[in-house]
């Protein structure tokens, strides 16, 4: 999170109006939506090539952020492609599960083919939006689309708590590490076990500790946006 909210801030990108990011983005999906497989292929290589021009990043830096929802794509089309039948004569490949046939039907084929791609053309226009828009920009986004006040800072306050999170995990985890607190894997479980409870813990306490700052300032109920 912290080397994503960085990249956000090196984007050629920067200065531009998140009205407009928001618009090439909408742009983007409607095109990942409406093109065929083969246009979305293209667009696919199109954003990947102007996200690494903008963020100044490798292409297999981009290729390993786009792996990790990629499992989850990957089930989906599974679930897509194997049909179960009981004319095998309609599969392309199939196996015999008792009475039934277990295979790949023509109309499964393209379905997830098209499925594939559009995915993943949609998946990149995201990480194209997410990559550049630095998080103060969001919230000028979301207070020139009207989004409720109260909304607003809930997520304000949920990116905040993302990094305290984050921040105490860390500190605790190289802490249990310099004490070999992961160095056989029952050991690994039982502190990964504090861990979690430590971390419960000092989150309250950082809350806690920020909302007495807020009563200091006279805090009134609501953030300055």
């Amino acid at each position: 999170m912290n080397g994503l909210d960085r990249l956000s801030y090196q984007s050629r990108w920067y200065h531009i109006a998140p009205q407009r990011k928001f618009c090439f983005w909408l742009l983007m999906m409607l095109l990942a939506f409406s093109l065929p497989p083969l246009g979305q292929g293209i667009l696919l290589l199109a954003l990947a090539a102007f996200t690494c021009w903008l963020l100044r990043i490798s292409f297999w830096r981009w290729l390993r952020w786009m792996a990790i929802p990629l499992a989850f794509l990957l089930v989906g089309v599974l679930t897509i492609l194997l049909s179960i039948t009981s004319d095998p004569a309609r599969l392309l490949v199939g196996i015999p599960l008792g009475s039934y046939w277990l295979g790949v039907l023509p109309e499964g084929l393209n379905m997830a083919n098209a499925t594939f791609w559009r995915s993943l053309a949609a998946l990149a226009a995201t990480f194209w939006l997410v990559l550049n828009m630095p998080f103060p920009q969001l919230i000028v986004l979301l207070r020139k689309g009207r989004v409720p006040r109260l909304l607003t800072e809930q997520i304000l306050l949920t990116w905040r708590f993302i990094f305290i999170l984050l921040e105490e995990a860390m500190a605790i985890h190289r802490a249990q590490t310099l004490r070999f607190g992961y160095r056989t894997l029952p050991q690994g479980y039982r502190s990964l076990a504090m861990l979690v409870g430590l971390l419960f813990t000092r989150v309250l306490l950082r809350y806690k500790a920020m909302a007495v700052t807020l009563d200091i300032k006279l805090y009134q109920g609501d953030f300055h946006l």
